[in-house]
C-alpha cells in the first residue's frame, strides 16, 4: 500500500527540500500539495522528481477556483496534479441555514464542471463544522454531499469525527463519493494539548484498523493521505504514522 502526506503538516518544518527527502526515505511515494507551495510550482516539481515523488492531488481555495481557475490549471499542470480538493470555507462566509448551504453547494457543483471539463477531478475536503447541525436541523455536509453530485469527496476522517459524526456511517452512506481519505488521529482527551489534540495515526483514538478494512473493501480507488494539522515534529509524525500502518500490513 502507498501514502501520500498532506504538506500542511509540515509547514513549520522548512525547507521543503529537506522534508520531500524525509518523507522518500520514509516510504512515502506521493504529496498533497496546498496553498504554501504554489508560489514557484516549477521549482517544487524539481524538488519531487528528485525525490522520486508525485503530486497527485492540491488543495486549492474557493476563491482561487472562482476567480483564478486558469492560473489554477497551470499550476497543477506543472506539479501533476490530477485530483482539485477545495478544503476549506472560513468561518466568516459559512451560510446560516439550508438555503445558504445549497447555494455552496451549487457553486462547488459549478466550479466540478469547469474542471472536468478540463481534463481533471475536483472535490471537497471538510473540517468539522459540517457534520454540526444548523439550527433548521441542516447537516451541511449532507447538503453539499446530495445537492453537488458531480463533486468527489475527500472525506477527512478526524475532522468527522469532531465535528459529531460517525465516519463509518458517512462511509457506508457515500461510499462511492469518496476518491481521498485523509488520515489522522486524535489523541486522547487531555494529552497532546501542544499538538491542539491530535496524535499520530495509530497512536491515538480513531479506530484506524477497522475503519481502513471499511474503505478498503470498496471498489473505489482512493488515495490515502497522512496528515497531522500541528505536530510539533513532522518527521517524528511521518514516520511513527507509515510505520504503523505498515506494521497492520497496510
Amino acid at each position: 500500500m502507498t501514502y501520500s502526506f498532506q504538506l500542511y503538516s509540515a509547514r513549520d518544518f522548512q525547507p521543503w527540500q529537506d522534508v520531500l527527502t524525509m518523507l522518500a526515505e520514509a516510504g512515502y511515494t506521493m504529496v498533497e500539495g496546498f496553498g504554501g507551495i504554489y508560489e514557484d510550482p516549477a521549482g517544487f516539481r524539481a524538488l519531487m522528481d528528485a525525490n522520486g515523488l508525485s503530486m497527485p492531488s492540491g488543495h486549492f481555495s474557493i476563491d482561487a477556483l472562482e476567480t483564478d481557475l486558469d492560473g489554477v490549471f497551470a499550476k497543477a499542470k506543472v506539479l501533476g496534479i490530477q485530483t482539485i480538493y477545495c478544503p476549506h470555507l472560513v468561518e466568516e462566509l459559512r451560510p446560516a441555514d439550508r438555503a445558504g448551504w445549497e447555494d455552496f453547494a451549487a457553486r462547488l457543483e459549478a466550479v466540478g464542471v469547469k474542471v472536468r471539463a478540463h481534463g481533471l477531478n475536483f472535490g471537497w475536503h471538510n473540517h468539522a463544522f459540517e457534520f454540526v447541525a444548523l439550527a433548521d436541523g441542516t447537516v451541511p455536509m449532507q447538503v453539499i454531499l446530495d445537492r453537488a453530485p458531480g463533486v468527489e469527496w475527500e472525506a477527512d476522517i478526524a475532522w468527522i469525527i469532531r465535528g459529531g459524526g460517525d465516519p463509518a456511517d458517512w462511509i457506508k452512506r457515500y461510499d462511492s463519493r469518496i476518491t481521498a481519505v485523509h488520515v489522522k488521529d486524535i489523541a486522547p482527551q487531555g494529552e497532546c494539548e501542544d499538538e491542539d489534540g491530535w496524535a499520530d495515526v495509530g497512536h491515538g483514538t480513531v479506530d484506524w484498523t477497522a475503519l481502513l478494512r471499511q474503505l478498503r473493501a470498496s471498489q473505489v480507488k482512493r488515495l490515502y493521505v497522512m496528515e497531522h494539522d500541528k505536530p510539533s515534529d513532522t518527521t517524528r509524525f511521518a514516520k511513527r504514522s507509515i510505520a504503523w500502518l505498515q506494521g497492520k500490513g497496510e
